[in-house]
């Protein structure tokens, strides 16, 4: 858990358990801001503990990795509600003249805006624009305020129902490894030798279906979703034949 040291883990643990008892002692859902994956590492190591209030798990859409956690269920609390996730489209307000744009692009101007990065999810750079997730409380500040990115002028709007992202879907591609294990495959994929891939899972940087994991022999398994911090993001579509040398044709969807 690189970005999180022993005293935020212990405070966010505690505040994980005060939420749960929150939900549960009231009858009300309860939420956490947005978190990292290094951050529901925290979660999932005290899942079960937390498991009699009911948990969800929510970004804003099914790609999204900053997620929220809901304490509470409708199961528990007899009734169902939204997560507090808003969507704002960001649109260069003259496109003709638009700087080309890249996700630190959008985070700075945001961060400059003073807005605290738990209030904010995950941003998806668009053809023209971009799309961010935040929590419901700050959309009206973000739509008022944020009108540059870089040295493009922008215009916001806030989305409503289905959110519809471009490059959501992933690239499918087939790779020859002598395995598939996790540490050959990222190799392959991201052209790294098979130490710097090691030092990945040392450096708390693999993460498996959301958990952090430092098993580099894992075998991957057919759904399996991979995230490598700084590198990027692939699902594991499994076996796709044999070469001659006997080495293993792999299926993979590939974020970049």
């Amino acid at each position: 858990m690189a970005e999180i040291n022993d005293k935020e883990l212990l405070q966010l643990k505690n505040r994980l358990f005060e939420l749960a008892d929150k939900s549960y002692s009231r009858g009300i859902y309860t939420y956490t801001p947005f978190l990292s994956l290094s951050q529901q590492q925290v979660f999932y190591a005290a899942k079960d503990e937390l498991s009699y209030a009911g948990y969800g798990m929510e970004g804003g859409a099914p790609v999204c990795e900053r997620k929220m956690i809901r304490f509470g269920s409708p199961e528990n609390l007899g009734y169902e509600e939204e997560y507090p996730i808003a969507a704002i489209e960001m649109r260069p307000a003259m496109p003709k003249f638009a700087d080309t744009l890249t996700h630190r692009d959008f985070l700075g101007a945001v961060m400059n805006l003073g807005i605290d990065r738990n209030t904010i999810g995950d941003i998806f750079v668009q053809t023209s624009g971009g799309i961010l997730f935040c929590q419901e409380s700050i959309a009206p500040y973000l739509l008022e305020n944020l009108h540059q990115v870089k040295h493009t002028s922008m215009e916001c709007r806030l989305l409503e129902g289905e959110i519809a992202l471009q490059n959501a879907e992933p690239e499918k591609i087939t790779v020859t490894v002598s395995s598939a294990r996790i540490d050959s495959v990222i190799a392959k994929l991201y052209h790294i030798s098979r130490s710097q891939s090691l030092a990945l899972f040392g450096a708390g940087k693999i993460f498996v279906n959301g958990i952090a994991t430092e098993n580099n022999s894992y075998s991957l398994k057919k759904g399996d979703s991979v995230t490598v911090r700084g590198y990027g993001k692939f699902i594991y579509y499994g076996f796709a034949g044999e070469t001659k040398k006997g080495k293993e044709r792999v299926s993979v969807g590939f974020f970049g």
